[in-house]
């Protein structure tokens, strides 16, 4: 069974962000609940990073998750297409990147810094828009070895620190990422590596 290491990173202050540079692209809020879209980002972003724990929710396990309180979605729009997405959650204090990631055609155009960039800045203000959420005093994320190659450099170039590594057995990191939908199988042109046996 294979092995993902977890880091755990955090910010104590706003001024603890670095920012991005910014790109001109529109990120917007995600102001309605909608199961559908929520569903398509999550396996279109993770489907290349074995993004698995939400795939067999329900619609209904879909909209307890989009309605919690101190709930937040953001998502950057490139030519009409929304390109990836950041969810926060606020709780008491804190705020938690709970997903984070580009559409794979994306990534590598300065997108995922400016989206983080701006969602921490949105993190940081989120008490202001949502009643029982107190002043914020930590903002946090977690990454793995199985999330994309530039997802830890992200998080720590724009200033998130790491306080805490977790080793986990993750049993789906044996054999390919899912993809973003059933019978996926890569790009035109990539061939997939499975594993023998």
């Amino acid at each position: 069974m294979a092995l993902s290491v977890l880091t755990y990173l955090e910010q104590h202050s706003p001024d603890e962000i670095v920012p991005a540079k910014e790109q001109p692209i529109e990120i917007r809020p995600v102001e309605g609940v909608s199961p559908e879209f929520a569903r398509y980002l999550y396996t279109a972003v993770g489907g290349h990073w074995h993004w698995i724990g939400k795939l067999g929710w329900n619609w209904d396990q879909w909209t307890d998750w989009l309605s919690r309180p101190g709930f937040e979605t953001y998502v950057p729009w490139v030519d009409g297409v929304p390109a990836g997405y950041v969810a926060l959650r606020g709780v008491g204090s804190e705020v938690e990147i709970e997903n984070f990631g580009l559409l794979r055609s994306f990534i590598g155009r300065g997108i995922g810094g400016h989206l983080l960039t701006v969602g921490l800045q949105r993190a940081w203000t989120l008490h202001e828009r949502h009643e029982g959420v107190e002043p914020i005093t930590r903002v946090w994320v977690n990454t793995n070895t199985l999330d994309g190659p530039a997802a830890l450099v992200n998080y720590q170039a724009r200033g998130l620190k790491p306080y805490q590594t977790v080793e986990e057995e993750r049993p789906d990191a044996d054999g390919p990422p899912p993809g973003p939908w059933p019978g996926w199988s890569g790009p035109p042109g990539v061939v997939r590596e499975v594993p023998a046996g």
